[in-house]
């Protein structure tokens, strides 16, 4: 024990300790980036601005031209408006109203002096439904269909639409009424929203109750 302990002594003696401290400070560099940030000046915000609605407009006027040609392309084709047509048929779903005439051509579908796409808002399931009647007869491609349609939300009209073309089939042909009749498309769906109760939040839902 006293070998090892005087081992260790002579081996701490044998190490040499600096005290010299360097007194200078120390100084720690590190790269600057240069990040340049701006702002856009009041000019150049209302440039863009100005720009945005010069283009909304442009867009609005060539919608506004589209309609009008599509206006003077269905009176033309309707000669004495619709009342006067003789394949007509009117359609009803909730609180959707849809007049509709047929005329032989191509497969058009104009609705409110609109394309059906634009007017349906591409939403594919609208637009079958306004095709169903059509394409059960095969006549998809044989005749354009003319629209005024009112009240409701666009589901409800393009449904009122299929009853309408439906129902104007009928003035073709009678024969048409069975083919119709077995897919159901001459059938009124009398669903309405039911009315608010007193009492309760909405038709049926009621305030929460509680016996405390």
């Amino acid at each position: 024990m006293a070998l090892s302990v005087s081992n260790l002594a002579s081996s701490l003696s044998s190490l040499s300790f600096s005290s010299q401290v360097s007194q200078g400070p120390t100084t720690l560099s590190f790269p600057r980036a240069n990040y340049v940030f701006s702002l856009p000046t009041k000019s150049a915000r209302r440039a863009s601005l100005s720009i945005t609605a010069t283009v909304a407009a442009s867009a609005e006027v060539a919608a506004e031209d589209d309609t009008m040609e599509l206006k003077k392309y269905v009176k033309s084709r309707l000669p004495g408006g619709f009342a006067a047509q003789k394949i007509i048929g009117t359609g009803r779903r909730k609180c959707a109203i849809a007049r509709v005439v047929l005329q032989e051509g191509t497969g058009k579908v104009i609705i409110n002096y609109r394309d059906a796409k634009e007017y349906l808002q591409g939403n594919p399931l609208w637009l079958q439904y306004v095709k169903v009647p059509l394409v059960t007869l095969g006549y998809e491609n044989s005749y354009d269909v003319f629209v005024k349609a009112h009240g409701g939300g666009l589901s409800g009209q393009a449904q009122a639409i299929t009853l309408g073309i439906a129902r104007a089939l009928l003035k073709v042909s009678a024969d048409h009424r069975s083919p119709l009749k077995k897919e159901g498309l001459l059938t009124r769906d009398a669903r309405v929203v039911e009315r608010k109760k007193v009492g309760l939040k909405k038709a049926r839902k009621a305030p929460q109750f509680s016996k405390r």
